[in-house]
């Protein structure tokens, strides 16, 4: 088993960077190149510190590559030899000490929408995190069902009918996740079902957004079914700030959660990805309550 963090280590000094729209088309793709190869330089640094401390499970951001799915997007990024230098070291250092990679599409990534537009941009933003995973040697997409729009059912629907028509290399690493608002780790159950997607189950999403008849076991007998064979699991793990159902993340992952998620898991492995606002600090302190992680 892995445990892991998402995106930002709070231990480094520099930070990831993006910039405005009207920059790109004042600077050009330049000015997208110079920040790309920022960002994946911190990744690699982050990477090397993550393996000196024992933590070999990580998400990169989202935003690693700046606009890359919009339409202002003229560079190759992907085939630029300078880019491929550096997703080629993730990737061997990935390879060397068997870490384990992700990415998870923001909040407007929603392939259930009524609207055409958004899943098309839904749809050109999975293309880019596949593109990213394909070259750093990552296995796993992250991907929220969406909204209710008024009507869950047909929202659901929508949602497998999408999922069908995307590459098969976007389904190859694209995994669904149960929300804290909106769909429940049951319904996310259900589109497995229609889609054949892996899911990814988020424990606190579930204690803020279930039926009043969910059976845990009965749930996670289903997401471990749902991943294919010699496939580990990814999940999700938090702790709520001010209380158990509070959806807002407290800064760590509290003990009797994380112990009580182990006793719901029952030995099954799984890699866990924390998500506290203290990032890897709260990865250390799971490791020092519990060596055998770290």
């Amino acid at each position: 088993m892995k445990l892991g963090y998402a995106c930002i280590n709070t231990a480094l000094p520099s930070k990831f960077k993006t910039c405005r729209l009207k920059t790109v088309e004042i600077e050009g793709m330049e000015k997208v190149k110079t920040l790309a190869i920022h960002n994946l330089t911190e990744v690699i640094k982050v990477l090397r510190w993550n393996i000196e401390h024992r933590i070999f499970f990580f998400r990169l951001s989202s935003e690693l590559i700046p606009f890359a799915s919009h339409p202002i997007m003229t560079w190759e990024w992907d085939k630029d030899e300078d880019i491929l230098d550096l997703t080629n070291e993730i990737k061997a250092m990935k390879d060397e000490h068997h870490l384990r990679l992700s990415v998870h599409p923001g909040q407007y990534t929603v392939l259930n929408s009524p609207k055409e537009q958004v899943v098309r941009n839904s749809i050109a933003e999975l293309m880019y995190h596949e593109k990213m995973l394909r070259l750093i040697g990552g296995e796993d997409m992250i991907l929220h069902v969406g909204g209710a729009y008024g009507n869950k059912s047909a929202a659901m629907a929508r949602f497998a009918e999408n999922y069908r028509k995307l590459p098969e290399e976007i389904k190859a690493v694209l995994r669904i996740e149960n929300d804290d608002k909106t769909y429940t780790a049951m319904e996310v159950l259900e589109l497995h079902e229609q889609t054949g997607a892996p899911i990814c189950f988020d424990i606190h999403h579930h204690r803020c957004n279930h039926e009043a008849e969910a059976d845990i076991e009965a749930i996670l007998a289903g997401v471990f079914k749902s991943w294919p064979a010699g496939k580990t699991p990814k999940m999700h793990i938090s702790s709520g700030r001010n209380a158990p159902a509070d959806p807002a993340h407290h800064d760590y992952i509290l003990e009797e959660d994380f112990s009580d998620f182990l006793r719901k898991l029952g030995g099954r492995e799984a890699d866990i990805m924390c998500e506290a606002k203290m990032k890897e600090q709260a990865v250390l302190r799971l490791q020092q309550l519990y060596p055998e992680w770290g």
